[in-house]
């Protein structure tokens, strides 16, 4: 549907023109009524707008500034109305009520107005806004009042429709201490005196349907504070913006087919914790500069199929007015950036990947909000989205506003914007961004610089409701989708259930992953160190394993660590260009075959060697034919696929990743060595044994305890293979099980470790 445009005549044919009715004078309209229309602080300007019978007839008043005349066309005649000055037009038509009833009833009617001085032309026929009763229901309204509904998109926003016969669009939006609303856009020239909203009582809604306005208009509300301020305000619950550095927001209506159903079916019974799960993290506007959605649903999906992930992991989709904060300062939580193009744009580019057996995961940002005047900061006149108090407000860290979690409206906000996403997307799961800085009111703050909770204490419990009930939500209405928390600390029991009770005498989050942000610094600091004295740094390396089931974990190795000075993955470690790429080589086959989920963000599976920019995307010249080093990123993204490869074969990779009797150290204090080996176990017992030697050195007849239920064992992965960059220094062929015990087991086998270099071996047939 194109937009429509109520300021763009519609023909009116010249012959055959409408009898002219006679008409009375209307009531003059009170001044108060009149000084408040005019100001845009009226909260009922349908008690004095449109149709209103009487005992004289049927009293017709329109606000149509800057016109000339207006009529009143109904039941086949026209009736004149009077210019009553400031763009007011008014007059009673002298209808007869129907029997037994003692006034009129008010018929089917439109408005014709021009704007041109010749009649005939620069006119515009179109309904009455006035004429109609609400559009939003009554079950709704109590839902929104409520806090708890559960689709709030669909009650809130720009929602295009046809109210009796009448096609259009119902505007509604939240703001409980505004003095009045009205509607501006490209349908009004912005200007938005004639479209005054009326409040729909205590709920805090004003609501306003006007007739000829579609999918595709731009628009805007002007909102009248309590302390007299004006401003321009995208809708928060818009489903479609301009694109930036525009603000507008756009009336959108969906007409995208999923293909998508069979996914969408098995994910419902799917469980994830004893399951392959392996991330490729991604930055939608930089992974191909240049390409939108639907271009992306073109390359994305098979570059991730050949690659082996299981699933994509995209920075934040909302959209957002500074493209530098990579997604993370939303202004349109309902709508993805127009920069990539149109929600059914966005649509497509899931479909495409779920298509070709690939979840889909987005960062979700719940936190905050950026302070930016035409969005939620102060969004009618008062802090509304933000806590009143200035001290819980502000984000010390990014310059932006937090949420008041506290606050049912706020809250169901979120909530909702949870389940859209999942629902009119089908995303497949949300990481949940900066969950710390929510669940501590001293979060980066100084000493007297925050308010304790009723208890005393520093835990935000507004945050911790909240994350429950958007946690029990997102799993009880999408079966199947998965939620992750970024959260930096040890509060116990993120990924418990909302119903169960940990030490800390809160229920669990309700999370079903948690990012292992101490198992990312602890070993990536150690991968920084000289192979000499990573011996010092050895249980840097190990010390993840104390806890690894305290919480179900995704090991992240994300865009925070490849920019801002920290080097790529493939620059963290020292030593020259071959030294580097293999210690690079190494930490991967370390991560994928360590408990927990994989995480890789782009760039870092072929071994960039420049920090990430969001500017121009990762260095894919570097796997152009002829480039130099061309082999040593292609052996390396080869790698990545073998690694995926073998992890989805190897159940003992995944099957018991919270089980703790699915891992079992064989040499954990190797320091000297710079050498680490363990067993992982699939639910029958069947092993995988990971050998990753971090030094420069090749070490011969190794030996290392083994189960003895296998006799022979075999190489099933190399990260030193020549085919991936490496020296090609092998185990050497099937190693038989030696009956001599080491490390607590009653066998052993005694390979050959490559330098820095990780080996997978399993049972051989």
């Amino acid at each position: 549907m194109t937009t429509s445009n109520p300021l763009r005549p519609a023909p009116v044919p010249p012959q055959h023109p409408a009898p002219r009715c006679a008409v009375l004078p209307a009531p003059p309209l009170p001044e108060a009524d009149r000084r408040r229309l005019l100001d845009g602080t009226h909260h009922d300007p349908h008690a004095h707008l449109g149709a209103h019978p009487t005992g004289a007839g049927v009293v017709f008043r329109a606000l149509r500034p800057f016109a000339r005349a207006v009529a009143v066309l109904l039941d086949g005649a026209r009736a004149e109305l009077v210019d009553d000055g400031d763009g007011f037009f008014a007059a009673t038509v002298p209808l007869k009520p129907m029997s037994g009833r003692d006034r009129p009833t008010v018929p089917p009617y439109e408005l014709l107005v021009r704007y041109g001085a010749e009649p005939g032309r620069d006119e515009l026929r179109t309904a009455d806004p006035y004429r109609f009763l609400p559009a939003l229901g009554e079950f709704d309204l109590h839902l929104v009042a409520e806090g708890r509904h559960e689709e709030l998109w669909r009650a809130l926003g720009a929602h295009p429709m046809t109210v009796a016969g009448v096609v259009g669009t119902r505007f509604t939006v939240w703001a409980p201490n505004a003095r009045g609303v009205r509607v501006t856009g490209d349908f009004n020239c912005w200007d938005g005196t004639a479209l005054p909203m009326r409040s729909l009582g205590a709920t805090g809604v004003w609501e306003l349907f006007v007739p000829r306005v579609g999918a595709g208009a731009r628009y805007k509300f002007e909102i009248a504070g309590p302390d007299g301020s004006r401003s321009l305000r995208a809708d928060p619950m818009a489903r479609r913006t301009e694109c930036p550095p525009a603000t507008a927001s756009v009336v959108e209506t969906s007409t995208y087919e999923w293909q998508d159903g069979a996914w969408l079916a098995a994910r419902a019974g799917r469980s994830h914790h004893d399951a392959p799960l392996s991330v490729y993290e991604v930055h939608l506007p930089s992974w191909r500069p240049g390409l939108g959605y639907r271009q992306l649903a073109e390359e994305l999906p098979a570059y991730v199929k050949e690659s082996g992930f299981t699933h994509v992991e995209l920075m934040p989709v909302a959209e957002h007015p500074f493209g530098g904060s990579w997604g993370y300062q939303i202004t349109g939580f309902y709508a993805p950036t127009a920069r990539l193009g149109t929600p059914d744009d966005f649509r497509c580019l899931v479909d495409a990947l779920h298509r070709e057996g690939i979840g889909v995961l987005m960062d979700w940002v719940p936190a905050h909000f950026p302070k930016d005047d035409w969005a939620l900061a102060r969004f009618d006149g008062t802090p509304l989205y933000e806590p009143a108090d200035p001290r819980r407000a502000e984000h010390p860290d990014w310059g932006t506003l937090e949420f008041d979690h506290g606050r049912r409206e706020v809250r169901n906000f979120l909530v909702a914007n949870a389940v859209y996403w999942c629902e009119e997307f089908h995303i497949d799961g949300l990481r949940v961004d900066a969950v710390a800085s929510m669940l501590y009111l001293d979060y980066s703050r100084p000493e007297g610089g925050w308010t304790p909770n009723a208890f005393g204490g520093r835990e935000n419990l507004d945050a911790v409701a909240f994350l429950q009930e958007m946690n029990a939500t997102v799993h009880r209405r999408c079966p199947g989708v998965l939620t992750a928390a970024e959260e930096s600390t040890a509060w116990d029991g993120v990924t418990r259930r909302t119903d169960e009770m940990g030490r800390s005498g809160f229920g669990g989050l309700g999370f079903g992953f948690k990012w292992n942000m101490g198992w990312m610094h602890d070993t990536l600091a150690y991968l920084a160190e000289e192979p000499v004295h990573r011996r010092w740094h050895h249980h840097d390396m190990t010390f993840a394993m104390v806890y690894a089931y305290s919480e179900n974990y995704i090991l992240p190795i994300s865009h925070d660590e490849v920019v801002h000075g920290k080097r790529s993955l493939a620059s963290k470690p020292p030593g020259d260009w071959w030294q580097r790429r293999a210690s690079h080589r190494a930490y991967l086959g370390f991560t994928w075959a360590h408990p927990g989920k994989q995480l890789l963000f782009m760039g870092q599976e072929f071994a960039q060697g420049a920090e990430w920019s969001h500017e121009h995307g990762p260095d894919w010249w570097l796997l152009d034919p002829g480039y130099p080093a061309e082999p040593d990123h292609r052996g390396v993204r080869d790698l990545v696929r073998e690694l995926n490869a073998e992890y989805r074969d190897a159940p003992a990779l995944w099957q018991r990743d919270t089980d703790p009797a699915g891992f079992r150290w064989v040499e954990a204090d190797a320091a000297d060595d710079n050498v680490f080996a363990f067993l992982r176990f699939d639910a029958d017992g069947a092993p995988l044994l990971a050998v990753s030697n971090f030094s420069p050195v090749v070490r011969e007849g190794y030996r290392l305890g083994v189960p003895p239920a296998a006799a022979s064992w075999r190489e099933v992965l190399n990260t030193d293979a020549e085919r991936f960059g490496g020296s090609g220094v092998r185990a050497s062929g099937p190693l038989t099980a030696e009956p001599v015990a080491a490390h607590g087991l009653e066998r052993s086998l005694r390979p050959t470790l490559p330098p820095l270099a990780t080996v997978w071996f399993r049972p051989a047939g």
